[in-house]
């Protein structure tokens, strides 16, 4: 009790405190009525024009990236590895970004690498020898593997919705997006040993630290079975499950509006300590993020919030500056 009645005290102190130092905030900025309030986005975001992908708007500050390939199952082509990396270095300067939801039109998620359109590259490799076509092999894994890594980069929460087949190159994608959601008739495959080689873009890597049981791991790298939805729910690789993909989508889309509506600084800040500290020791990782909030501690959301909470006013009222 002591320590509320005092709240009011210390957040004017607070803002007297910023003002000093030329943070400018005023009661107006505070309050859900402030000039600031975002307005909705137009359904297409127009700054992003791609091939393989469709970006438009689903709500304030959240996006929609679906993989566009309907009549190809979604299949990875070469011009989606390019653009996956061009749309999410995008979408981590978007300062109206707050949150994205990934998923795939039509039947499917995606059927995993289009093995015809990047044939050339991966049988017929550049080289005179041995030395020179490994070197342009790595070359060309390591790029593939930034496809993906730009997403969990991405200091926005991504959140992937997978319907119908996951597969492959699939996989790789969703294990690097921070939440997952599927629909009762998702099925999920490391499919990369059925066409004779290891999965080298992210799924050996991070799957097991989403699961967190190698067993399982090792059993379907190894022998690319399908995993259906419920098991993927039982074994942590989704967090739920729905009838549908319009289910799934509605509750995909009102998470990342749940999301959207917190702040920002804190939000972000969240997701590039967790996945530092899934790297790191808790030691190191304990230090980190002491590094980090000495900086971040300093924000005006956090006045903004506080007083919220104060006043019993939602969050989706409170306007924050764009990050």
């Amino acid at each position: 009790m002591a320590a509320s009645r005092a709240l009011p005290g210390l957040l004017r102190r607070r803002l007297a405190a910023r003002t000093q130092l030329g943070f400018h905030l005023s009661p107006r900025l505070l309050s859900s009525s402030s000039q600031e309030a975002s307005k909705p986005a137009p359904s297409e975001a127009s700054d992003h024009n791609y091939e393989s992908l469709q970006v438009t708007s689903a709500g304030t500050h959240i996006l929609h990236v679906q993989l566009n390939r309907p009549d190809k199952r979604n299949a990875m082509n070469r011009a989606f590895w390019r653009e996956m990396v061009e749309c999410f270095n995008k979408i981590a300067r978007d300062p109206n970004c707050r949150a994205v939801v990934v998923s795939g039109a039509g039947k499917m998620f995606t059927a995993g690498i289009d093995l015809m359109d990047m044939a050339s590259e991966l049988l017929q490799p550049e080289g005179d020898d041995a030395a020179r076509i490994s070197w342009y092999l790595r070359d060309l894994i390591r790029r593939y593997q930034n496809t993906f890594t730009v997403i969990e980069k991405c200091p926005k929460p991504v959140i992937a919705a997978i319907h119908g087949g996951c597969i492959g190159g699939g996989v790789d994608l969703i294990t690097a997006c921070d939440i997952r959601y599927c629909a009762q008739d998702a099925f999920f495959q490391v499919k990369e040993v059925d066409i004779g080689l290891a999965a080298d873009v992210g799924t050996l890597q991070r799957l097991p630290k989403v699961i967190g049981n190698q067993s399982l791991v090792n059993e379907l790298a190894f022998t690319a079975r399908k995993m259906m939805a419920d098991e993927a729910l039982s074994s942590g690789l989704v967090s739920r499950v729905f009838a549908d993909k319009e289910a799934m989508l509605a509750a995909a889309f009102e998470l990342a509006a749940e999301v959207s509506s917190k702040s920002p600084v804190a939000v972000q800040s969240t997701k590039v300590n967790l996945l530092y500290s899934r790297d790191h020791p808790v030691d190191q990782a304990l230090d980190y993020v002491a590094s980090w909030n000495m900086s971040m501690l300093q924000t005006q959301d956090i006045v903004k919030s506080v007083q919220a909470a104060m006043e019993k006013k939602d969050l989706k009222g409170v306007t924050f500056s764009k990050l």
